[in-house]
């Protein structure tokens, strides 16, 4: 008989005691775990049961704090579904604090909406335009839609990721708003402006595509739509003018963008080199490295609404005289006054100097300053037409052969060890495929690409800002700019594995392209240009995540020519819906405004992706609606590399292959224990670590998806610490010749790399 008497008293939320009761714990456990018939439970009940009982008092709090932490610890290989159960033991804390805050029955999953819209917009959390757009009988309607089951489909992992970042809260972090409330408000953001007889049915599409989780926003629009503050935009290109004025502007524009919550890439070509003339006045330049000084700090100094500091990229041509300098800057050794440790790197690569590197030719350094004031041209406006010919080639050459002209020898080979070598110590610089990108280029009508984004997965029309005259009028100082193409890219992403499964592309994909398309005229962006720019291409980068988690269900191997092939057929599936579907928009709503003479117009974009050849699509009467009809969007497709909202989803990154297949998610003060999803012993054998697959079946796959995704990929390269320099070479000279645009982190075992938040969508 036990002598164990005493009776563990429990503090319930409302401050009043209670003596606890086994068999309240165990109806409690059978609840959360009914759905998982297969979970080992028993043993789990009496630890808990064990910990309660050797206390005297706890708080009912603690008990729900005590039932996670140790179902967390049973998730393994064996049992990953103890996630499922750690998720909804968390929810009903969830449903808990919403109610204690806004005032409803805590037995009640969800309250009231509009009552919910009105208490935050009222503490200044939600836009007052809520109010405005609709009125209390339209958002009591639309609260019907909300579906509370729909909560069942999160991991723990990743409705803490949701309720921890994304959910409204009041200004003393007290959470008001629940994860279906989240996906509504941003259903209703996105169809605000709709024709009011259309509005509830696309709201009830948006809020169906994102409360199945068959795909995600932005992690910008998913944190900021709906809210009185932030924008929806996920990334920007600026491009840099070889001028002071210049320089500064572009530098004040970035802090603008940075503070709310975009990435940032910044083309630094067209910046003399250190050592070049200033009116005049020969080796005064101080070239790139101070001005990256001044982004640095700015990317320190300029957070991102107190959540993380600002994410920069900074991009310059292998050409340059710089280029050296450049490919130091993130190095941990060295000069500190020319280091940028803050800032990411990537480096703009014509097919020139890939060749020059395999035949371990000669390559030649100039300075853009330079180039113009002798030559009468810009190097970097130009690129080559063709595989192997072209006009980046025929002025180079004359850039070389040009007496006038300063320029530096060295082997090709010397800058791409030096690449190489930075790549393995801090994972960049990124590599940017010039001429591949802007032979693809369908706006190329209307200007030139120089580099990508923070994530490489934006491939855009750039061009710089010009200060024009600055003069005084009635006693205001009038600045006139000509403003430049300043790439804003808003993106969204399919589950692969949820919405290919379920069969479901041809629903999904015409809300989704709806709500990226909204995005664009709703969207605040504090740079005019930008504004200017989203308007003028309307560009959304539609992408996709849960590649391998898809493979691994439909038992395809990673390293197999059927993964290539189905990588192939999926993304031009994706990509003619895609298109079908903004085709349809510029139907209803008129195409963008730079559509005339695109290559989306001539048809120059179908012929020179092979669609005019077999398929079991039918792209040639796509070809001729979009002819007829227009293209809402100038700029279509763009897979980012979507870390955060996988993680919400419950699915695996990007196109990328797994690190493990059980690993832990560090937060601040505890780990959290992950299994790759649908872990089971069918799919254990398809899901093969990133670090053990051979990197040229991965580029195959790509080079397969890439002909369908007219602007690019974040494709990481996964290589051991281990690796040999010539086969590090082999991998880039492999991506080159298979026609990637550009490759993303080169992650090293050795390395620990900052994941690009921006881009997460």
């Amino acid at each position: 008989m036990s002598l164990h008497t005493k009776t563990t008293i429990i503090t319930t939320e409302t401050g009043q005691t209670e003596p606890f009761s086994r068999e309240r714990l165990i109806s409690f456990i059978h609840d959360v775990t009914k759905d998982f018939p297969h979970l080992q439970t028993d043993e789990y009940v009496n630890r808990i049961i064990q910990a309660i009982e050797s206390r005297d008092r706890l708080s009912s709090e603690q008990i729900a704090h005590l039932l996670i932490l140790e179902g967390l610890s049973y998730i393994n290989e064996e049992e990953p579904d103890w996630t499922f159960a750690c998720a909804r033991m968390y929810l009903k804390r969830l449903y808990k604090e919403a109610a204690k805050n806004r005032g409803y029955d805590t037995n009640e999953r969800y309250g009231c909406l509009y009552h919910l819209i009105t208490t935050l917009v009222s503490k200044g959390v939600y836009s007052p335009s809520l109010l405005d757009n609709y009125s209390k009988d339209e958002i009591i309607e639309l609260s019907k839609l909300i579906d509370p089951e729909k909560d069942k489909l999160f991991t723990y992992i990743g409705i803490r990721t949701l309720a921890d970042r994304y959910l409204a809260r009041d200004f003393d972090r007290n959470l008001y708003e629940l994860p279906q409330e989240r996906f509504l408000i941003i259903a209703m953001t996105l169809m605000s402006q709709e024709p009011k007889q259309l509005r509830f049915d696309l709201i009830k599409e948006a809020y169906w595509a994102l409360s199945h989780l068959y795909m995600t926003v932005a992690t910008p629009t998913l944190a900021n739509a709906g809210k009185s503050y932030g924008q929806l935009s996920s990334c920007f290109v600026d491009t840099v003018d070889d001028s002071l004025q210049g320089i500064y502007d572009s530098n004040t524009d970035i802090a603008n963008l940075s503070k709310s919550g975009g990435g940032i890439g910044v083309y630094l070509g067209k910046i003399r080199s250190r050592g070049s003339d200033i009116k005049g006045f020969k080796g005064v330049s101080s070239g790139v490295i101070p001005w990256m000084k001044q982004l640095n700090n700015t990317a320190v100094s300029v957070d991102q609404l107190g959540q993380r500091k600002g994410a920069i990229s900074v991009y310059l041509d292998v050409w340059h005289k710089d280029i050296f300098a450049f490919l130091d800057a993130k190095l941990n050794n060295g000069d500190e006054r020319m280091r940028t440790h803050d800032l990411f790197t990537g480096v703009c690569i014509p097919d020139l100097f890939m060749e020059q590197v395999e035949k371990r030719g000669d390559w030649y350094l100039f300075d853009p300053h330079e180039v113009r004031k002798v030559m009468g041209f810009s190097l970097e406006d130009f690129y080559d037409e063709e595989k192997g010919s072209g006009s980046f080639r025929e002025k180079y050459w004359q850039c070389v052969h040009e007496p006038n002209l300063s320029k530096e020898k060295v082997p090709a080979i010397e800058i791409m060890k030096g690449i190489m070598r930075s790549q393995l110590e801090s994972g960049t610089p990124f590599m940017f495929y010039r001429d591949e990108v802007n032979r693809k280029n369908p706006n190329a009508h209307l200007g030139m690409i120089y580099c990508s984004n923070l994530c490489t997965e934006i491939a855009q029309n750039q061009s710089p800002t010009i200060v024009e005259q600055q003069y005084t009028k009635d006693g205001k100082i009038i600045i006139e700019k000509t403003p430049g193409d300043f790439v804003v890219c808003n993106l969204s992403s399919i589950n692969l594995a949820r919405a290919v499964t379920d069969n479901v592309l041809e629903r999904l994909i015409p809300i989704q392209m709806r709500m990226l398309d909204n995005v664009i005229d709703l969207n605040n962006i504090p740079v005019l240009q930008a504004q200017l720019t989203n308007q003028k291409y309307r560009a959304v980068g539609l992408g996709t995540f849960g590649w391998h988690h898809l493979l691994a269900l439909k038992g395809i191997r990673w390293e197999s020519e059927e993964a290539v092939d189905y990588a192939d057929k999926l993304y031009e599936k994706i990509a003619y819906l895609t298109i079908q579907a903004s085709m349809e928009l510029a139907k209803e709503k008129g195409s963008y405004p730079a559509f005339e003479g695109s290559d989306w117009q001539t048809g120059a974009y179908f012929a020179k992706r092979g669609y005019d050849r077999s398929s079991s699509l039918d792209w040639d009467t796509l070809k001729e609606q979009v002819k007829m009809n227009g293209i809402r969007n100038g700029y279509l497709m763009a897979i980012a590399p979507n870390a955060s909202t996988s993680i919400i989803a419950g699915s695996t990154a990007s196109i990328d292959p797994i690190f493990l297949k059980v690993y832990a998610e560090e937060k601040k003060d505890y780990k959290i224990p992950v299994t790759v999803p649908d872990l089971n012993s069918e799919t254990t054998w398809y899901y093969k670590s990133a670090y053990h697959i051979d990197q040229r079946w991965s580029i195959k796959q790509n080079a397969a998806r890439q002909r369908h995704i007219d602007q690019a990929i974040s494709f990481n390269i996964y290589v051991m610490n281990t690796i040999k320099a010539k086969e590090l070479l082999d991998i880039h000279l492999t991506a080159w010749k298979l026609g990637l645009k550009t490759t993303y982190y080169v992650r090293s075992t050795s390395s620990t790399i900052d994941e690009c938040e921006s881009c997460a969508s």
